[in-house]
């Protein structure tokens, strides 16, 4: 199995439910990351899957332009991050603590 294919394993295992063309792009971005390059398949997969979350589908980025630090932000966002990710059938959540690094 490649790379790719392990991603796209550990994707759908994270994410059962994700659309299609949401599946691409967190794929991509998995691969694509100079940072995840040395990631196990399946961490690439989580954190892709969590900072597209965070950057698609909350007001992450909104809050980062009026001031809020990275920290206060990713706490703002935490319940809309695993409303998605439930809504997509993940069996993970985010936790505060994750969000702190």
């Amino acid at each position: 199995m490649n790379r790719r294919e392990a991603i796209e394993s550990a994707v759908r295992i994270l994410a059962p439910r994700i659309p299609r063309h949401e599946f691409e792009a967190v794929t991509d971005h998995a691969l694509g990351s100079r940072g995840l390059h040395t990631a196990s398949p399946e961490a690439a997969a989580w954190l892709s899957l969590v900072a597209y979350i965070r950057h698609r589908f909350t007001d992450y980025d909104s809050l980062l332009d009026e001031g809020y630090d990275v920290e206060s932000a990713r706490f703002f966002v935490l319940d809309d991050m695993n409303g998605i990710l439930e809504g997509w059938g993940s069996p993970r959540r985010v936790q505060a603590e994750d969000e702190a690094d």
